[in-house]
């Protein structure tokens, strides 16, 4: 597991994340609170771990850069992906509530994570009560998106699925700015897919090949472009949301 710097490299005053219209504003006591409880930043490379199964982890991160996915697996070795984080979210707050972690977190990409103390959480709560409801937030969140992938799982058909999670990466990754226009570098293998719908390999690499014939997506090399978003949303049978400006750490 690796270590987080001690140094701080971006102060909170110039985080990139602030200019992003998704993100609310800090008022300036909030502010002053996060840099103190920022203990600094940890970058991290692919395939790297940021948290294991089973693990007590002593840190809480915010993604600043990069993208992840969390994950359970079963002993003989089976994998479900559960989420993925993008800039802005916060990982590992389940340690901070139960000790230990029942889930993995595993880097994508290139990643840099800003470092809070656990043992300094319960601070947020006696002293900002504001950024104590974010969190608040940000937990209810993560299980409104967790019931949204169990529908997909439990009803969407295959072609459903793929559609559902290929918007829905989307739409995140342009809310947290890794979004250019209609394109976006997805870092996912087929495997990731399949491991995140409960479909085999090759039952994802047919669905997607059909998906890709509607016309509605295009992704080559890991560079994903939304065609037609009107028949991408039919076809996942969801609906484009506009959500209110959204806390973070």
């Amino acid at each position: 597991m690796p270590a987080p710097k001690e140094s701080m490299t971006i102060p909170c005053t110039r985080c990139p994340l602030r200019r992003l219209p998704a993100f609310r504003e800090f008022e300036e006591s909030e502010l002053a609170f996060v840099e103190d409880f920022k203990h600094g930043e940890l970058a991290i490379g692919p395939g790297a771990p940021i948290v294991l199964e089973e693990s007590n982890s002593p840190h809480l991160y915010t993604v600043l850069e990069g993208m992840a996915f969390r994950y359970k697996t079963l002993p003989d070795g089976r994998r479900q992906i559960l989420n993925y984080a993008m800039p802005g979210d916060l990982v590992g707050l389940q340690s901070s509530v139960f000790d230990v972690m029942d889930h993995g977190l595993e880097a994508l990409t290139d990643m840099r994570l800003c470092v809070f103390p656990r043992d300094r959480l319960w601070s947020l709560f006696a002293d900002q009560p504001s950024l104590a409801f974010d969190v608040t937030w940000l937990a209810a969140r993560e299980e409104r998106l967790l019931d949204a992938h169990l529908l997909t799982i439990g009803r969407r058909t295959a072609l459903e699925r793929i559609a559902y999670v290929v918007w829905y990466l989307y739409a995140r990754a342009r809310s947290a700015g890794l979004a250019t226009g209609s394109r976006f570098a997805l870092p996912l293998t087929q495997q990731h897919l399949a491991d995140t719908l409960g479909l085999s390999l090759v039952h994802t690499n047919k669905t997607l090949k059909r998906l890709r014939a509607t016309g509605c997506i295009a992704w080559e090399d890991r560079l994903l472009e939304i065609r037609d978003k009107e028949k991408l949303l039919e076809i996942a049978q969801a609906e484009e949301s506009d959500e209110r400006p959204r806390p973070f750490i």
